[in-house]
């Protein structure tokens, strides 16, 4: 039986607006296991993001508790949590946050700066992930040079760069056409079947949802329900 990876036990995310209190995530029990492909569906507004930043070490709960690989890392200081990012987790962003003045080898390398490995080796790497992308002819390209389906690979081989056992991904088809999207997911897919990551999706498009082994629906920062696919 696969390990449990993450939980969230009764996890509340309030915001203080001046007097006001809004709270955006509210008695959150969730479990993800490890090789679990999980997808988080929910509206705008809905707080699907901010369950991602709970369950990405991006931010903490008001209340409530975050479990990685059975430690409590709810209470972590900004330092402790960045450390934790850096071995486990490896990001997607919708809008590919891939640095302009960097070229494609460059941005995927740039996360091993902070993992202490040699430059050598952060080349050497990088250059072998973008290859797998079918990048290879595009390390030197900086992201204006790139399309957007080369620019989400680029982004994607960067979350790869230090081996994490989870991938967190934020709409990540969400700025591709219909084809390039396709594309990405089965790169995702294939890195869940064939190399064991985690992988978690937040996504609006009810059109992924078949693809997760657990189907997480939000609304209103509540869990309303967990479907299992086989």
């Amino acid at each position: 039986m696969a390990k449990s990876q993450l939980r969230l036990v009764d996890v509340w995310k309030t915001y203080k607006l001046g007097l006001v209190d809004l709270t955006v995530l509210a008695e959150i029990n969730l479990e993800i296991k490890a090789g679990d492909f999980v997808v988080i569906l929910g509206p705008s507004g809905s707080g699907k993001s901010t369950l991602l930043n709970m369950i990405s070490c991006l931010d903490t709960p008001t209340k409530g508790e975050v479990f990685l690989d059975n430690e409590n890392v709810s209470n972590l200081t900004e330092d402790e949590l960045a450390e934790v990012r850096g071995r486990k987790i490896g990001f997607v962003f919708q809008q590919f946050n891939l640095l302009p003045h960097l070229t494609a080898i460059e941005n995927v390398a740039l996360p091993t700066i902070f993992q202490g490995l040699e430059e050598s080796l952060r080349q050497e790497q990088a250059k072998k992930i973008l290859s797998s992308l079918d990048l290879g002819d595009r390390i030197n390209h900086r992201p204006l040079e790139l399309s957007g389906g080369e620019q989400q690979r680029v982004a994607v081989a960067r979350s790869l760069i230090n081996n994490p056992e989870i991938i967190v991904a934020d709409e990540p088809t969400g700025n591709v056409d219909s084809h390039t999207g396709e594309k990405i997911m089965k790169i995702l897919t294939d890195l869940n079947k064939q190399e064991g990551k985690t992988m978690i999706i937040v996504t609006h498009d009810t059109g992924l949802a078949h693809l997760g082994h657990q189907v997480i629906n939000i609304k209103d920062g509540r869990i309303i329900s967990i479907d299992k696919n086989d």
